[in-house]
């Protein structure tokens, strides 16, 4: 990871406790496994937006949870053209979480600051004992599911949606991520997104994102006031972008994968 624009602090007990909600609801936990993640002692760092995590061909054995703040993952082409793949919002984990080690087939930069939680001590519980923790490695494999499934969707939006269609689609699936940690409130969710962040998200110009946007408000389904979203109707935009959360559901035998990652490591 870069070391600038950042400081050094303690994995406190509300940032055990996001982590713990959020595996909840992916996962039924044992008491041990919960007694574990209430009982972290993780380096917490403040990161700056802007501040790049790691780097595009980087030999990855970190697990990091975001603990607040936003980061996306990206391309950059020769000519300064980024594609970003995907977003990282609280709750979510960067880095080999199902692995002992990877190289990073992308670059990792924050686009809000906030604060990074090295985690990497329980995915090496995980390949240790995956036996042990049959919730948390169920809870990490439906992490998993959730990510190829979210990478899944962005296909289908750059590949097949109108603009109307792939902004539609693209910001119910940040409401609903937003949802699952409990960031939302009522129809409002938490949206650090400059319209250039959702252009090369999109792969569409700021202009057709900012007529798109302003479409969309003009049919009185969503409106963007600062950095929060608010969709004024749900329902409408699910069938407008034919939206389908991935599925979550992962097998208590999933750590059988774990337990192959771990001979191998």
């Amino acid at each position: 990871m870069s070391v600038s624009a950042r400081t050094n602090g303690r994995f406190g007990s509300s940032d055990g406790a996001m982590l713990l909600r959020r595996l909840t609801r992916l996962a039924d936990l044992l008491p041990h496994e919960i007694k574990v993640v209430r009982g972290a002692r993780a380096n917490v760092e403040e990161v700056a937006a802007g501040t790049q995590l790691f780097a595009e061909g980087d030999h990855l054995n970190r697990v990091s949870l975001v603990v607040s703040g936003w980061a996306c993952h990206q391309r950059i082409l020769s000519d300064g053209r980024r594609q970003i793949f995907g977003f990282a919002l609280p709750g979510d984990l960067l880095g080999p979480w199902c692995r002992a080690s990877t190289i990073a087939q992308t670059t990792a930069v924050m686009l809000k600051s906030g604060r990074i939680a090295d985690v990497t001590f329980m995915r090496d519980l995980l390949l240790d004992a995956p036996q042990r923790f049959p919730g948390l490695t169920s809870a990490l494999a439906s992490l998993q599911s959730l990510h190829e499934g979210y990478l899944l969707n962005h296909l289908v939006r750059l590949g097949r949606q109108t603009a109307y269609e792939r902004v539609a689609s693209l910001l119910l699936e940040l409401n609903h991520r937003s949802a699952a940690v409990g960031l939302v409130q009522g129809i409002s969710s938490p949206l650090p997104l400059t319209q250039e962040i959702l252009a090369d998200a999109l792969g569409l110009s700021i202009v057709h994102i900012n007529r798109t946007l302003q479409q969309l408000r003009r049919d009185g389904l969503l409106d963007v006031r600062g950095s929060y979203l608010q969709l004024l109707d749900a329902d409408q935009l699910t069938a407008i972008a034919e939206f389908q959360p991935p599925s979550t559901e992962a097998s208590t035998e999933d750590w059988r994968d774990f337990r192959i990652a771990a001979q191998v490591r």
